[in-house]
């Protein structure tokens, strides 16, 4: 379709982006609006990100950027955030439109000697229609995908009483852990953020990780880019925090652990087990649809962390997944 056009994102199309993302498309999240990227500083990111037109009217748009190696340069799904990938427009998810984007899509990466391209896409748990289409036309273009599983609950398919979802050992250790005298708060104040960073950094660091965002980040979505979609949540053991997570709220849809963390010196007072059960509640009493643990694995979904997916079955969770889609140009 010739009047389906490609443009590189400017500034001066940053409202028009943002409503597309969040009002007109069937797969666009906070995560991708410019709003929620702009928080990186200038500099981090060599943004590439791409808008598909229909005369005036966006259809669609990838959120990217470019990295460069060995004089080969790669377009990547936006590194800023969970998810990047095609947010495709609900008006134009169709057989013709669709192919016609990924067709202008291989256009520009050949004629500006693209060596790959990686898009991770929205997962399927928050999208707000199916985008089957969209993944079959990626097929036919060549691209190839690769998987990372994650964790959710339902609470459509789910017990009212919660603890009975469980299996016996996720079962045993809240029991147990109602007897440490454990204490669960939605954190506030800024001090209380930061006490929390320290034990997901901590936490991060005996795995060889560590956060994809700064203290200082975090405290600014709290404070000002997201208020609307981020919480704080800590447990606390004689008024010291112990274990917590960062939680994005989209919409009412996905309960959503971005980082959960817990003081590995303190699994006896089973507190990991105390914070999931306070998460679930939480989700529940604020009548989300679902509640996402996120994903166990490493590598880009190439290693399961075995240990850490089984404990999350064990709170009658339901699987899903992330895609990436590559292609070698």
């Amino acid at each position: 379709m010739g009047n389906i056009t490609l443009k590189e994102y400017d500034k001066s199309y940053e409202a028009a982006w943002d409503r597309f993302v969040l009002a007109e498309s069937i797969n666009g999240t906070f995560l991708q609006t410019r709003n929620f990227l702009n928080y990186h500083p200038g500099g981090r990111f060599e943004d590439n990100s791409l808008m598909f037109m229909k005369g005036n009217n966006i259809i669609a748009v990838i959120p990217a950027n470019i990295v460069r190696n060995g004089g080969k340069k790669k377009l990547i799904s936006h590194m800023g955030s969970t998810f990047g990938g095609i947010v495709l427009g609900r008006s134009y998810k169709k057989i013709d439109e669709t192919d016609a984007v990924l067709s202008e899509l291989d256009d520009y990466l050949t004629s500006n000697r693209f060596a790959q391209i990686s898009l991770k896409m929205t997962s399927r748990l928050y999208t707000e229609m199916e985008s089957e289409l969209l993944d079959y036309l990626l097929f036919l273009h060549n691209f190839k995908s690769a998987c990372e599983i994650g964790y959710a609950v339902d609470f459509f398919h789910y017990n009212p009483d919660i603890s009975s979802n469980f299996n016996a050992s996720r079962r045993r250790g809240y029991k147990n852990s109602l007897k440490k005298e454990l204490r669960y708060k939605l954190l506030v104040t800024d001090s209380e953020v930061a006490q929390f960073y320290a034990v997901l950094v901590d936490n991060m660091k005996k795995f060889r990780t560590q956060p994809l965002h700064t203290l200082e980040e975090l405290l600014e979505f709290k404070n000002f880019r997201l208020k609307q979609n981020v919480s704080f949540y800590g447990v606390y053991f004689e008024d010291t925090i112990i274990a917590g997570s960062m939680v994005f709220l989209f919409g009412k849809k996905v309960f959503h652990t971005q980082y959960l963390a817990t003081n590995q010196d303190k699994l006896s007072l089973y507190p990991s087990e105390f914070l999931y059960m306070k998460l679930i509640e939480t989700a529940k009493e604020q009548e989300f649809e679902k509640i996402s643990f996120g994903t166990s694995t490493l590598e880009h979904g190439k290693i399961l962390n075995k240990s850490l997916a089984q404990f999350k079955e064990g709170f009658g969770t339901f699987e899903y997944v992330n895609r990436t889609y590559t292609k070698i140009l």
